[in-house]
């Protein structure tokens, strides 16, 4: 990877990082418990990257993820990621999760099958606890068999995943607990 950077940015959810290159989105991070928190895990994770300010197209990739955490219908296609540094099989797995439109999701198992073996569905979700670019990468979208969560790896877990479910109005197994809290209530506010 080339020079790295990174911008903190203000969402329905809490304080989340992007972390970019000069070919690309590099990194997302998901709100830690405040943004001196999320700041420190950017800084674990990209140790290299130095807080600056945003250029126009990392602006438009934090336009268009806050848009989506406020529950508009956005696939973030449009933004380009470095991830040519990772595995072919982790690529090909992202590029089916991309494809997931807002509001729908996939299994393990159907994203294996998409990829030519139903048996790697393991793996694929290997691939998507991963995935350095949550958001952008929706791996939120893809579930276990039966509509059943799965995992999560960023911070808040499941409850993150099934957060971000909701807030795309795709629901596996019926309503959350979050279904009764009006968007502004479930935000988290630094303190």
């Amino acid at each position: 990877m080339t020079s790295l950077a990174f911008a903190l940015f203000d969402t329905a959810i809490g304080f989340c990082a992007v972390v970019w290159s000069a070919r690309g989105i590099a990194g997302v991070q998901l709100p830690e418990a405040d943004a001196a928190a999320t700041r420190k895990r950017v800084r674990k994770r990209f140790p290299a990257a130095v807080e600056s300010q945003a250029p126009a197209s990392v602006q438009h990739a934090i336009k268009e993820m806050t848009a989506l955490l406020d529950g508009e219908a956005r696939d973030l296609n449009d933004i380009t990621v470095d991830i040519d540094h990772l595995s072919e099989f982790n690529r090909k797995v992202y590029a089916i999760a991309r494809a997931i439109p807002p509001g729908s999701t996939l299994t393990y198992g159907e994203v294996a099958e998409r990829l030519g073996d139903k048996l790697l569905a393991r793996a694929v979700g290997q691939a998507l606890g991963e995935n350095p670019v949550p958001l952008i990468v929706p791996c939120h979208r893809v579930l276990a068999a039966n509509g059943k969560s799965g995992g999560f790896s960023a911070t808040g877990g499941v409850i993150t995943k099934l957060r971000l479910l909701t807030i795309e109005g795709a629901q596996p197994g019926g309503p959350t607990l979050f279904d009764r809290l009006p968007l502004a209530a479930a935000r988290r506010r630094p303190l």
